[in-house]
């Protein structure tokens, strides 16, 4: 049979996916399954890495119950993942315990530590990202303190998309953009050993894994993992780069005027501009935010991201479900959502200020600090329940703003993906406070889409990038919406006062922690 097909496989925080698409970008079959991760005392989060797997393993059977022949179709297989996180594999291959995700939040007193330290500015201008509790270097250093005896087990130290990449050929690697951003130097894209050694963890670099280009590079399906899958060994199988990439990439990200920005709002928030050379990354005084290579030589994306997006909406959302279940009403998520966005573009602007640092892991960008937590400012009996949520849009939006403030300009116009994308009312709130047009990418699967687009490249099937997008993400690109300049010069307004309450904040946020510990 013709080869036509590309998979990609996004093994997300909540959701693991498989996608087919047609060598020129038309999805043509999505299976999907639970990512499961647990919770624990003392900030731990983990996940269950022989689980992943096999959830992995049956995605992509359940996609070739959907998509006729596809065993004999498919040309090549990506896969791209979660970001952070620590994932130990021994020298046979089998996990060290489970996987510490970009959820655990054990090392976030060290991770504060180092950035209030001497030495933080040098780890920020070597790797262009600020560190914070997510990362893995900083959760080896946690490891190395209070788990040795894990570490002293472990052969390589991976992350989510690496173990599956590992499980798919029996070759332990990292993509440029996760290598370089948690250890490497991103002018030369190759690791930087002092990065290990300001964080008092060289001795463990042996835990690191090569760095794979997957636009240049793949490698073949094992035996296993065609009997486990079902796809025929041998295929190729490329490492894509992080998920915030691939869906950057898959997003719109790439233009060749350089002045597109996209913001991906899914459970966190990410804020991107990309950068054409080394020399054009604008590194702020605050030490925080991402700088990811891009698959593409001397590119790159500057990223900032707000710790929790969707999960302020989720969160507020249940609040509404326990509060009808006080009063003995059933309630669904769902219908309570699809209830909310009338509700919301036609709610009072500006009633209330939200700040949405819900996550008990607090902020990473544009400033870091793991005491942050969310607030409402500016309450009285005149804010209504709609308001309320109203609040909280345009709290995802002010930290929208704040984030790309700290990467210089805001571009000309915000590509915006991830599943919040798909509302109206939180699109024209961003255009309004950003004062710039915003389109939504109508692909839904930006994430699997930007890891086959790699494999595309990879494969030969395209010369660069920029060829790839033309393909692949022109089609999918939206309608713009403009922003109104009423608004735009009002909310101008409130984000200088949201600005000023965060500023003004730390002091009570740390206040907060200690009267926490103290109570527990």
């Amino acid at each position: 049979m013709t080869r036509d097909l590309i998979i990609g496989i996004d093994a997300g925080t909540s959701v693991l996916k498989s996608v087919a698409f047609t060598l020129d970008g038309v999805q043509v079959g999505m299976a999907s399954r639970p990512n499961c991760y647990v919770r624990s005392r003392g900030g731990c989060v983990e996940q269950d890495m022989r689980r992943t797997w096999h959830e992995a393993t049956q995605t992509l059977c359940d996609l070739a119950a959907i998509v006729p022949g596809l065993a004999g179709r498919v040309a090549g297989l990506a896969v791209t993942g979660q970001g952070d996180g620590c994932w130990l594999i021994d020298a046979e291959g089998e996990p060290v315990g489970d996987a510490l995700i970009w959820l655990d939040s054990r090392a976030a007193e060290m991770a504060a530590s180092f950035v209030a330290g001497p030495d933080h500015a040098a780890h920020y201008a070597t790797t262009g990202t600020g560190l914070n509790a997510c990362q893995q270097s900083i959760q080896l250093a946690w490891l190395q303190r209070h788990q040795p005896e894990r570490l002293a087990s472990a052969a390589n130290a991976l992350h989510c998309k690496d173990w599956l990449y590992f499980k798919l050929t029996g070759k332990a690697a990292v993509d440029p953009s996760e290598g370089l951003f948690t250890y490497g130097d991103f002018r030369t894209r190759g690791y930087a050993p002092a990065v290990a050694e300001r964080l008092g963890i060289a001795r463990q670099t042996h835990l690191l894994p090569d760095i794979v280009d997957g636009a240049h590079a793949h490698h073949g399906l094992t035996d296993q993992a065609a009997a486990d899958t079902g796809l025929p060994s041998g295929l190729p199988v490329v490492l894509g780069y992080v998920d915030v990439v691939c869906s950057a990439i898959g997003g719109g990200l790439y233009d060749a005027t350089g002045t597109v920005g996209c913001s991906i709002i899914g459970s966190t928030g990410m804020h991107m501009r990309m950068a054409q050379s080394a020399d054009s990354v604008f590194l702020n005084a605050a030490c925080s935010g991402y700088t990811m290579a891009l698959p593409e030589t001397g590119l790159y994306a500057q990223i900032q991201s707000n710790m929790a997006a969707t999960v302020n909406i989720d969160w507020l959302v249940e609040m509404a479900r326990q509060a009808c279940a006080m009063a003995g009403i059933e309630s669904h998520r769902d219908a309570l959502l699809a209830g909310v966005e009338a509700h919301v573009a036609a709610a009072t602007p500006g009633s209330s200020l939200y700040h949405p640092y819900i996550l008990q892991a607090g902020e990473r960008g544009p400033f870091m600090n793991a005491d942050a937590r969310a607030q409402f400012t500016g309450l009285s009996t005149n804010t209504t329940f709609a308001g309320l949520f109203r609040a909280v849009y345009e709290g995802l939006a002010f930290a929208a703003r704040d984030c790309y403030g700290a990467m210089g300009t805001i571009p000309d116009e915000i590509r915006v993906t991830g599943g919040a994308a798909r509302s109206a009312a939180l699109l024209q709130i961003l255009a309004d406070t950003l004062n710039t047009p915003v389109r939504r990418v109508t692909r839904e699967e930006t994430g699997a889409a930007g890891a086959a687009m790699i494999a595309a490249m990879s494969l030969g099937l395209h010369s660069s990038l920029a060829a790839c997008a033309d393909v692949w993400v022109t089609p999918a690109l939206g309608a713009l919406t403009a922003p109104d300049p009423k608004l735009s010069r009002f909310y101008s307004e409130l984000f200088s006062i949201y600005r000023s309450v965060r500023e003004a904040m730390p002091p009570v946020w740390t206040a907060l922690a200690q009267a926490r510990e103290v109570n527990t």
